[in-house]
């Protein structure tokens, strides 16, 4: 089988025109040309020492904090299938998990555990890695692997997206069961997909705990997510809140009134007129002549009127974040 399954995939990575017709199959040429891995070899994961996974944990503090409730809960549902829950840093490295006790010795067999390296760099073509490489949620189903020795499992995973909106974790569900189907694949990835979106959404509203926060979009397709000071400007967006604004992945973002986003007004006329005051000044980068000209003002009409509505005259306050 490992054999049969090995020539399948040299087969496909000298293929053509394979990795423009599946997923999998550009996968598997990444794992071959960019890592130079053999899909016949056995190699089992590796993994860091207990220091260094001492130290990514606390690294990763926050997340798991808030993550470890939404692992217990996603593997409340799945348990009884024999399947594990993982939750993995953004580099694929296993630093939490949730195992039925008669089923550790076969998990820590297949090298799923915390401290052991599940990128595709590492392990070729796999749910935690691939997820990770492609930032999306996706099933990788038994020869779906790119290791002949991994055949036998069934990964369904899904990215976590911080509140900046950069990767930082996979959660995964496997399962080494033989009679795992692709319909309970999906049933699960439904699952996956929900508690990741969930953790998201605790993680935004963990950093942006003081600020009003938005739901601008349906959940299926990620935490819809923004964060807006009291002049509504907008400070934070989740990663689907940003896709859908077109705004940058990830990282620093040009802030924006909430009104040029989603046409949302602020409450009561001394509210509307702070808000088209701050929305002016922020479109013009703190430019208070070329503000006063968007407000149809003169310029000291303009202080006076920050003067009013207690507005810092310094561009470098005027978000109020």
């Amino acid at each position: 089988m490992i054999k049969n399954h090995a020539d399948r995939v040299f087969d496909s990575v000298r293929s053509s025109t394979a990795a423009a017709r599946s997923a999998v199959a550009a996968s598997w040429r990444r794992s071959f040309d960019r890592y130079g891995l053999d899909p016949s070899q056995h190699a089992a994961p590796q993994g860091v020492d207990h220091g260094t996974l001492v130290q990514q944990k606390e690294a990763a503090g926050r997340l798991l904090h808030l993550a470890e409730p939404r692992l217990d809960e996603l593997y409340g549902m799945i348990a009884h299938c024999g399947a594990a829950v993982f939750l993995t840093d953004r580099d694929g490295v296993v630093l939490s998990g949730r195992v039925r006790s008669g089923d550790q010795t076969a998990f820590r067999e297949w090298g799923l555990e915390p401290g052991r390296d599940w990128s595709e760099a590492a392990q070729g073509t796999n749910g935690i890695g691939t997820c990770l490489a492609e930032q999306r949620a996706l099933i990788i189903h038994r020869d779906d692997h790119y290791m002949a020795h991994n055949i036998g499992m069934s990964c369904i995973d899904a990215p976590i997206f911080g509140p900046d909106g950069a990767m930082v974790a996979a959660l995964d569900v496997s399962s080494a069961r033989a009679d795992q189907t692709e319909s309970l694949n999906q049933l699960i990835a439904a699952m996956v997909t929900r508690l990741s979106i969930q953790i998201e959404t605790d993680l935004f509203r963990e950093r942006f705990n003081a600020h009003r926060i938005l739901i601008t979009g349906e959940e299926t397709t990620g935490a819809h997510l923004l964060a807006v000071d009291r002049d509504d400007i907008v400070i934070g967006a989740s990663r689907a809140a940003r896709r859908a604004f077109q705004m940058e992945k990830e990282g620093h973002f040009e802030k924006v009134p909430l009104r040029d986003l989603t046409g949302e007004a602020a409450a009561g006329l001394e509210g509307a007129e702070r808000s088209a005051v701050l929305r002016a000044i922020t479109r013009a980068g703190g430019n208070m002549s070329e503000a006063a000209r968007e407000l149809g003002i003169g310029r000291a009409t303009l202080y006076r009127r920050l003067k009013r509505l207690g507005i810092s005259e310094r561009s470098a306050d005027l978000s109020q974040s």
